[in-house]
């Protein structure tokens, strides 16, 4: 791969005269162009008689957005320096999760999770915690190094984060967690965990008691939806934490109501240790196999995810299914209409509750950790433009053309299910 250094002097050849700020846009966009092409910059952007900075920056800008620069307002065009750290490279050296340090808030240092940590990691060393002096990982690919147990105090129950100006579903969340093993490729935690270990609180009834004097809104479903894995997988730690046999029992009593546990694992031992229940749904995120081998990595494969949803739907449970992130990878309809079919060939099709569709969007700072961590990354090589809420987004004629195909499809083969689009425009439907 053309590395920084390359393109910067090659720049320094053909426009020598460049200002900081001038030479930072081409230096970014000619990066992106060869990493995506394969291409030397030389044969990008050939040295020509009479070149300046703006017919470089147009011509480079029409190759790296061949269908949006037309259209697109220049602003949208996002160009920060490029600042590529080796060092921050992601490890995908396969291991357990068995974390070499645990931290234990005081007030909850006999806790039965506590408890369970210590046998579970024996070898572990373990330290009591203030709840205040910040500990962890300097590297984020070490996080699971780190295991902290704490008293969760403020943040219980808050409605889903959903950007200005984006349709919402009317979702509710309870955080169980902060920190993930596995390493997906456009994870938003790598931007935004700024403490690296794996947060784990040890008070659940806490976060319980607060559910039952809340109000609620329906939004899109027949009931108010609350669910855990905004900031973590809600079963990846299950057989630690044992979160899920106090969660379903206590949601089992309340059938106004309907908890989701979203996932990718196929951590579901503790769901079959128990009835299941019908406003229980685990819904798993899901996409096509050639996306998950390329980009989720650690994750249970596509085949591996539905084994374990049709287990707990035999268990009682119901089902929910997000396709997101989707990526209009080159061969996406195929690909995206197979893991729909697959989906519907392996579970009930009348025991799902709903499903989600949602292209892959982004914060600008989201950019370049994945950029930095992940330097053959792939996802990031679409035409992604500064949108209406700050996020990175596809174009939105693909984005109308990617829901136009999805969404249809699976409406057709879960006919009784609810679809809808996840954190988009009004007027690209929140229901279609």
């Amino acid at each position: 791969m053309t590395n920084v250094q390359e393109i910067t002097a090659y720049l320094d050849t053909i426009l020598p005269a460049l200002g900081v700020n001038k030479k930072r846009e081409l230096v970014r966009l000619l990066y992106e162009i060869a990493k995506r092409d394969a291409a030397a910059p030389a044969v990008i952007l050939p040295a020509e008689k009479n070149l300046t900075f703006e017919r470089a920056k147009n011509k480079l800008l029409r190759l790296r957005y061949p269908n949006s620069f037309s259209s697109a307002a220049k602003s949208a065009f996002y160009l920060p320096k490029l600042e590529i750290d080796p060092a921050q490279r992601a490890d995908l050296t396969p291991r357990p999760f068995y974390p070499k340090r645990v931290y234990v808030e005081k007030s909850v240092w006999d806790s039965p999770l506590a408890q369970r940590a210590r046998q579970c990691f024996a070898k572990a060393e373990f330290a009591a915690w203030d709840g205040k002096e910040m500990v962890g990982s300097e590297n984020f690919s070490r996080r699971s190094d780190t295991l902290v147990i704490h008293r969760e105090k403020y943040d219980f129950l808050k409605p889903c984060p959903c950007s200005a100006g984006n349709a919402g579903c009317g979702y509710n969340l309870i955080n169980l967690g902060f920190g993930c093993r596995f390493e997906c490729e456009y994870c938003f935690l790598q931007q935004y965990q700024n403490l690296h270990a794996i947060l784990l609180p040890a008070n659940v009834q806490d976060f319980l008691d607060k559910i039952d004097g809340a109000h609620f809104t329906k939004g899109l479903f027949d009931r108010p939806r609350i669910g855990s894995g905004e900031f973590t997988d809600s079963l990846v730690f299950d057989d630690l934490t044992q979160y899920s046999t106090q969660l379903v029992p206590f949601f089992r009593a309340r059938p106004h109501l309907q908890f989701e546990f979203k996932t990718k694992s196929t951590c579901i031992d503790g769901l079959l240790a128990q009835p299941g229940a019908e406003n229980v749904v685990v819904g798993w995120s899901v996409n096509a196999e050639q996306f998950i081998e390329r980009v989720e990595h650690f994750t249970p494969s596509l085949s591996q995810r539905l084994e374990a949803a049709a287990q707990v739907a035999g268990a009682g449970y119901r089902l929910g299914f997000h396709f997101d992130p989707v990526v209009p990878f080159a061969g996406w309809k195929e690909a995206y209409a197979r893991a729909a079919e697959q989906i519907a060939a392996s579970v009930p099709v009348d025991k799902v509750a709903w499903i989600s569709v949602g292209l892959l969007r982004f914060s600008r700072e989201l950019k370049k950790a994945v950029e930095n961590r992940f330097p053959e990354n792939t996802i990031l090589d679409g035409e992604f433009l500064l949108e209406f809420d700050g996020k990175m987004r596809y174009p939105e004629e693909l984005r109308k053309e990617v829901y136009g195909y999805l969404v249809p499809r699976l409406q057709t083969l879960f006919p009784k299910t609810v679809v809808y689009v996840c954190m988009e425009k009004p007027r690209l439907f929140c229901q279609l």
